[in-house]
C-alpha cells in the first residue's frame, strides 16, 4: 500500500492530516511505503504527485492512501477510521 502525504509523515499528529494517517496505519500493523508529493496550497498544480493525486481522486489534497489493490481511501479521516476498523493489510471492506 502506498501513502501519499505532502512533505512527509512527521510532525504533532493532533495537527497534522499527513501525520495522523500514518500514525494509525502503523499502530494497526500495516506498513505503508510514503510518497511524498510536496506542494502545498494554491502550488499543488506544479508538483508531479499533487497531480497525480488530483488525477485519482479528484483532488489535490493529502493525505491519501492506494491500496495494493487500487482500492482509494482519500483523507485521513477515512484512512484512520479503515486503520481502526482492522481489516487486513492492502484489503477494504465494501
Amino acid at each position: 500500500m502506498d501513502l501519499y502525504v505532502c512533505y512527509g509523515a512527521f510532525g504533532p499528529g493532533p495537527r497534522h492530516a499527513c501525520a495522523r494517517a500514518h500514525k494509525a496505519l502503523i499502530a494497526a500493523g500495516h506498513q505503508p511505503t510514503v510518497v511524498r508529493t510536496y506542494g502545498c496550497y494554491g502550488t499543488d498544480r506544479f508538483f508531479g504527485g499533487r497531480r497525480k493525486i488530483k488525477e485519482l481522486t479528484g483532488n489535490y489534497k493529502v493525505p491519501t492512501l492506494i491500496l495494493d489493490d487500487g482500492t482509494i481511501i482519500d483523507g485521513s479521516e477515512k484512512i484512520v477510521a479503515w486503520a481502526g476498523a482492522g481489516e487486513p493489510s492492502g484489503q477494504a471492506s465494501s
